[in-house]
C-alpha cells in the first residue's frame, strides 16, 4: 500500500466508526504524519484526493474555518469521476444511453412523488428559454440538458443529479451529432419541446408511470431516429 494510501484508509475508518463526523475538522498535517508514521507530502496527497472526492473541504489560515473539514458532497466526486472517464472516448454511446435510461427513469418517477415548486419552475424557465423564437441549436441543446439536470437534482436523490451531471458532457455530444444529423431540424426540435412539456405535466401532476414512461420514450426515440449507426 502506498503511503497516501495508509491515510486514505484511516481516515475512512475514523468516518466509517463515527470517529470523525460531518462538519468535523481533521488533524492538522503534522498530527495525521506523527499518528501515521508518514510523511506530511503524503497526508498532503491524501487530502488533496479527499477534497477531489468531495468528502472536505480545505481553507488556509489559522482561523476556525481552516483546514480540512468534513463536508460529505458525493455528487462532486462521482461527477468528476464520471466525466473523466467519459472523456477518454472509451464508453460507447449506447451504454451512456442505457444509463439514461435506468437513472432519469427513477428519476423522474421520484420526482413526481414529491413535485418541488422550486424544481418545476426552474424546468419551466428552461422549456420557455428553448421555445423562444430564433433559438439556435446549440443553445437549444445546452438548456435540454441543463432541463434532464434539473429532473434528476428533483427526485431528491442526490446520486441521480451526480451521474447525470458526470455524463452530461457524453450526452451533450452525442445529442449534438444526431441534431447535426437530422434531416429537418425544425421538427425535431418541435417533437423535443412536446415531449419535454409532457415529461413535466406528468411530473407536477404526480403521474409517476405515466413521466418514466415519457422520459424513457423521449430518450430512446431521440437516439433511434439520429443513431448515425
Amino acid at each position: 500500500m502506498r503511503t497516501h494510501q495508509v491515510v486514505l484508509a484511516h481516515i475512512e475508518d475514523d468516518l466509517a466508526a463515527g470517529r470523525i463526523r460531518l462538519g468535523d475538522r481533521l488533524p492538522g498535517e503534522r498530527a495525521l504524519a506523527e499518528r501515521l508514521g508518514v510523511s506530511r507530502p503524503s497526508v498532503r496527497e491524501a487530502i488533496k484526493i479527499l477534497e477531489a472526492l468531495g468528502v472536505i473541504r480545505t481553507a488556509t489560515g489559522s482561523g476556525p474555518e481552516a483546514g480540512a473539514t468534513v463536508v460529505a458532497d458525493p455528487a462532486a466526486g462521482l461527477g468528476a469521476a464520471l466525466r473523466l472517464h467519459v472523456a477518454t472516448d472509451h464508453v460507447p454511446v449506447g451504454d451512456v444511453v442505457d444509463l439514461r435510461l435506468l437513472v432519469e427513469g427513477a428519476a423522474v418517477r421520484s420526482a413526481a412523488a414529491r413535485p418541488a415548486a422550486d424544481g418545476l419552475d426552474r424546468a419551466t424557465t428552461l422549456l420557455d428559454a428553448m421555445d423562444a423564437p430564433g433559438v439556435d441549436v446549440a443553445t437549444f441543446l445546452d438548456l435540454d440538458g441543463a432541463f434532464h439536470v434539473v429532473l434528476a437534482e428533483m427526485s431528491g436523490n442526490v446520486l441521480h443529479a451526480a451521474v447525470l451531471a458526470g455524463i452530461r458532457g457524453a450526452v451533450r455530444a452525442y445529442i449534438g451529432q444526431g441534431a447535426a444529423r437530422a434531416a429537418d431540424w425544425p421538427t425535431l426540435a418541435d417533437r423535443l419541446r412536446a415531449e419535454h412539456r409532457a415529461i413535466l405535466r406528468a411530473v407536477r401532476e404526480g403521474r409517476a408511470d405515466d413521466a418514466e414512461t415519457a422520459v424513457r420514450r423521449h430518450i430512446e426515440d431521440f437516439h433511434r431516429d439520429t443513431d448515425g449507426g
